[in-house]
């Protein structure tokens, strides 16, 4: 329970209502999610695979991964969240989902190298130590095994994007969403994941067109940024 901030959590537990509201402070979630679900699976493969969602929150993306026939286990400090979660997947009948409330590290002393699959989106950027959180999903892939992170680039632009623009001009996130200091340039990533014996696959970018108010993949990491991760066979 160290590599948690008490504030991060409380302002996500007092939204857990909202989760799952297109419309709400979670709408571009709701607008990302097919796009980063079609980039894992068509890297990954989810039928059948065993799957760790870190930082699950409310299930948006644990859920659309079940979907895919994937079997899903997702963690998440925050309690209010994680009962969203559980919810919504029983009134949707989504079965073969699991939602534990443990943190990333804990769980890899559990059961390393279990999941063929880790995902870790936003959520970087919302723990004290995101080095630890990475070591973490290393060590709870087998080997072989995809580990995917999204997170924010930490650069002018970004910070004129992600939170002038996101959070104060667009509105697109409650003020206060993202902490500027926080953000991590893909090369620290990348540091982090090849210290744990992760080598770097692909990466995507993530691009808002305020006009049409739709977002796309793209080449351009500088601000949102997607990395694929596969740990050594």
């Amino acid at each position: 329970m160290s590599n948690v901030d008490a504030q991060e959590l409380a302002k996500f537990s007092e939204l857990a209502h909202r989760w799952w509201d297109p419309e709400s402070e979670f709408r571009p979630l709701h607008q990302i999610n097919p796009l980063r679900l079609e980039w894992i699976d068509a890297l990954a493969g989810l039928a059948g695979k065993r799957v760790l969602d870190v930082g699950c929150g409310g299930g948006i993306l644990a859920e659309a991964m079940a979907r895919r026939a994937a079997h899903v286990t997702g963690i998440d400090l925050a309690a209010k969240p994680l009962g969203v979660a559980r919810l919504h997947a029983l009134e949707a009948g989504v079965g073969n989902l699991d939602y534990r409330e443990i943190a990333t590290e804990a769980l890899a002393v559990a059961v390393p190298g279990t999941f063929d699959v880790v995902t870790c989106m936003e959520m970087l950027e919302h723990v004290p130590d995101p080095s630890a959180v990475v070591r973490a999903c290393s060590a709870l892939v087998k080997p072989g095994g995809w580990v995917f992170f999204s997170t924010l680039n930490r650069n002018p632009k970004s910070f004129l994007f992600a939170i002038l623009g996101a959070e104060y001009l667009l509105r697109l996130l409650p003020r206060g969403t993202h902490e500027y200091a926080r953000f991590i340039r893909p090369s620290e990533l990348s540091r982090w994941a090849r210290d744990c014996g992760l080598s770097a696959q692909d990466s995507r970018g993530m691009a808002y067109n305020p006009v049409t108010r739709r977002y796309s993949l793209s080449a351009d990491t500088s601000v949102n940024y997607l990395v694929a991760c596969r740990m050594a066979a």
